[in-house]
């Protein structure tokens, strides 16, 4: 009855802690960010002179496709991983709570721990929760650790890290962006095989190492998060180390479609303005974007994000004007949507489920 009392209280101070304050954050990082991009750069004599023809609007209903594809993919995976226990309204309910926490939570952290509880009060044990939320974060990174040296090779690496920035007179901002894009992949590369050798090899090895870890004075103070990925570890290994290679390669397929979908939004949503020419190098610099984001600190890589579209994606955009207003589009299909719909869930939901 303690741990039970224990949890209820711990998820009741976490969702206290989504205040309109915490929502309202990353609107403003992103608001600065975009207000900094116009500034100077807009011109509107040059905007009133757009055509919107019906073209434009079957490209943004594909944008818009390619999300709903993203959020589809997540669906069956969840959907696979849960062994069917979850219903398909669950697992869209579950999907879109935690992608609004993700939004506001910096983007290291995500919506990983507020998703054990989505999962948990759909009638799942918090053991099988945890053994789920793990094994997406893994598939999730596996994606980015197969996918970036792929993109690298296909791509030529420097076509993906060469280019002159929007906002900076010109210098040359790739070494920088560079290194980031090595530390996220690094932190990436480094949980996959943690978590791949305690899933399928030891997992009880894996805890205690952690354990061990973060035993040091200077890190004690994350020893009880840490020894929990420990435990979610060891339960993801119990609940999914002798499924068959029909269950991997499905989920494997819906991570894929998720991952690949979110990455050509970007794409056509250039085609509203003019005729992309390099298709598959808009792609690979998004994914790397998103690898450096992780390193970041603000609630969804908000204002980090926005300054690096411009940076990183600018240069395929034939007028400067359309460049703030292309991030506005892209944040707004991709992330603010999310802000919006779970702003309306969560308080429902936590109503019902508390």
């Amino acid at each position: 009855m303690n741990q039970i009392s224990h949890s209820k209280k711990t998820s009741s101070t976490m969702f206290r802690s989504l205040r309109g304050w915490r929502i309202s954050i990353p609107i403003i990082i992103g608001l600065l960010v975009v207000v900094y991009m116009f500034w100077g750069e807009f011109d509107y004599a040059e905007f009133k002179n757009i055509n919107f023809t019906k073209h434009a609007l079957i490209w943004f209903i594909c944008a818009l496709c390619m999300m709903f594809f993203r959020d589809i993919g997540y669906i069956i995976r969840l959907k696979i991983i849960s062994e069917s226990k979850l219903t398909w309204l669950q697992c869209l309910r579950v999907i879109l709570l935690w992608e609004f926490t993700s939004a506001v939570t910096p983007s290291a952290i995500g919506g990983t721990p507020f998703a054990i509880i989505y999962i948990s009060k759909e009638n799942i044990s918090v053991g099988k929760s945890s053994a789920m939320v793990m094994l997406t974060a893994f598939l999730d990174e596996f994606y980015f650790l197969i996918m970036f040296p792929l993109v690298l090779i296909l791509a030529d690496f420097d076509s993906v890290f060469t280019f002159s920035s929007l906002y900076s007179d010109g210098i040359n901002w790739s070494t920088k962006f560079m290194y980031f894009a090595l530390i996220g992949y690094s932190l990436k590369a480094g949980f996959v095989l943690l978590v791949f050798y305690g899933l399928f090899i030891n997992p009880c090895a894996v805890k205690k190492m952690l354990f061990r870890i973060f035993s040091f004075r200077f890190l004690r103070k994350w020893r009880r998060r840490i020894v929990k990925v420990g435990s979610d570890i060891m339960n993801a290994s119990i609940s999914y180390k002798g499924k068959s290679w029909k269950f991997w390669l499905s989920t494997l397929l819906a991570t894929f479609l998720s991952w690949t979908s979110r990455y050509w939004v970007v794409n056509f949503l250039f085609l509203l303005f003019f005729v992309v020419p390099e298709h598959f190098i808009i792609f690979a610099r998004q994914l790397v974007m998103w690898i450096m984001m992780i390193v970041l600190p603000s609630p969804g890589g908000s204002g980090f994000s926005e300054f690096l579209f411009s940076e990183f994606l600018g240069e395929f955009i034939p007028y400067m004007y359309l460049v703030p207003i292309l991030a506005v589009l892209w944040r707004i299909v991709t992330y603010y949507t999310y802000l919006i719909i779970g702003a309306f869930m969560l308080p429902t939901w936590i109503k019902k489920k508390f």
